[in-house]
């Protein structure tokens, strides 16, 4: 800036002055700017100049983009229960104490971001040393930054973004959030046919180890006792007892499984509730060691068989009951695959990500024209502040000892 930029203005004349003082006006403020046009000419060709070379020497950064479908509210029919039940999903640490969604692909973008998979993520990827993150929870903050994750509220579609130097890397990353997400909702039921289905894989896996418990106990009691065979009328009781009993466990699945989605007013509660307790008095009147009818093969009660078969008929009692809740477990467990494959996968990938052969930033252009407006506007600015401050100045002589004081005050003391 030089001299004639600075220097005080000629003193106003009379009607310059206001009630209020000196005033300037708009005529005056395109004088100072005109007088200071060489210095704000330089500043802005300097910023348009050095905003180019620094647009053109920054790295390259490439957007590889994946989208997925997520399930519209027509597939999920009767599964807001299931929904809701994952309101406070404790495997995934990264979501808190609740997901708070309220749509299927909120769901969805929820557990995207959730720990789960963005560990899975860091660890096949080493993310750590590529985002310069000494700990997970740094990386995690970091995270954002590079990878996007959106929703499209009208269509579902859930749009993955990553950002980076490398196009490949960039597209091998955003693909890879499908492969971790299937991972996680292999272990997770997030629809009302998954919840039948993981519930009912749980039961027949245990009713298999029961089984087995069931056999080895059969034998162990066949080689202590020496009975191998015994007569139709003890078959015929542990038949009985046993596909009643099969019926006990099977309704109790089914209501337990109901009650997941429904309250005890339901109708099918009530129902499989009273049937319940009819098969229980059933089986109780079945095995009472009192009261039965002796001359029914079905209705003889176990206190009347003979004391050397007691024990291999509660053996083979127990064998069958594993027996038929197997059959009945698998049924269920069928039906509930069925289910679950009518409702299609729960979260499909329409576009996979392919390297871009374009880089999605910096922008030279916007960076030129924003460091060329914020020049002119720093330089205008400036050349405008210190000829005011000379004007005034030159206007208020009597506030020069003020000021003084005033810089005295703030000036930092040793």
């Amino acid at each position: 800036m030089t001299s004639h930029d600075l220097q005080p203005p000629a003193p106003p004349s009379t009607d310059e002055f206001d009630d209020d003082g000196p005033s300037v006006d708009l005529t005056q403020l395109l004088t100072w700017v005109g007088d200071g046009k060489k210095l704000i000419a330089t500043v802005t060709i300097a910023a348009a100049l050095l905003s180019l070379v620094a647009g053109l020497l920054w790295p390259k950064t490439f957007t590889a983009r994946a989208t997925m479908l997520a399930p519209g509210s027509q597939q999920q029919s009767g599964s807001a229960s299931a929904l809701a039940a994952l309101g406070s999903l404790g495997a995934l640490g990264g979501l808190g104490g609740g997901l708070g969604v309220k749509t299927p692909d909120e769901l969805y973008v929820a557990l995207l971001k959730s720990d789960s998979v963005q560990r899975a993520l860091a660890d096949r990827f080493d993310l750590k040393t590529r985002y310069k993150a000494k700990t997970y929870e740094s990386l995690r903050k970091a995270m954002p930054n590079y990878i996007h994750i959106t929703s499209d509220k009208k269509s579902g579609v859930i749009s993955v973004e990553v950002d980076d130097e490398e196009p490949e890397f960039a597209a091998a990353l955003a693909n890879a959030h499908a492969g971790e997400i299937t991972k996680v909702l292999g272990r997770l039921a997030v629809s009302e046919a998954q919840l039948r289905r993981v519930f009912f894989e749980k039961q027949l896996n245990e009713t298999k180890e029961n089984l087995i418990r069931a056999e080895q106990n059969l034998r162990t009691v066949q080689e202590r006792s020496g009975v191998i065979v015994l007569d139709k009328q003890a078959e015929a009781l542990i038949t009985g007892a046993a596909q009643v009993r099969a019926l006990i466990a099977e309704r109790e699945v089914q209501l337990k499984v109901l009650r997941t989605s429904a309250t005890e007013q339901n109708p099918d509660v009530i129902r499989l509730s009273s049937e319940l307790r009819a098969l229980r008095a059933e089986l109780t009147r079945m095995e009472s060691s009192q009261g039965g009818n002796a001359g029914s093969a079905v209705d003889m009660p176990v206190g009347r068989l003979p004391e050397a078969g007691i024990e291999y008929v509660r053996a083979r009692r127990e064998l069958k009951l594993q027996e038929t809740l197997l059959e009945a477990m698998l049924r269920q467990y069928e039906a509930a695959k069925l289910d679950e494959a009518k409702e299609g996968q729960a979260l499909q990938q329409v576009d996979i990500a392919l390297p871009p052969d374009h880089k999605s930033k910096p922008s030279v252009a916007l960076v030129a024209i924003s460091a060329t407006l914020l020049g002119l506007l720093l330089s205008t600015a400036l050349v405008v502040m210190c000829r005011y401050v000379a004007w005034s100045r030159a206007q208020f002589p009597q506030d020069a000892a003020a000021r003084a004081a005033l810089a005295q005050a703030w000036r930092w003391r040793g």
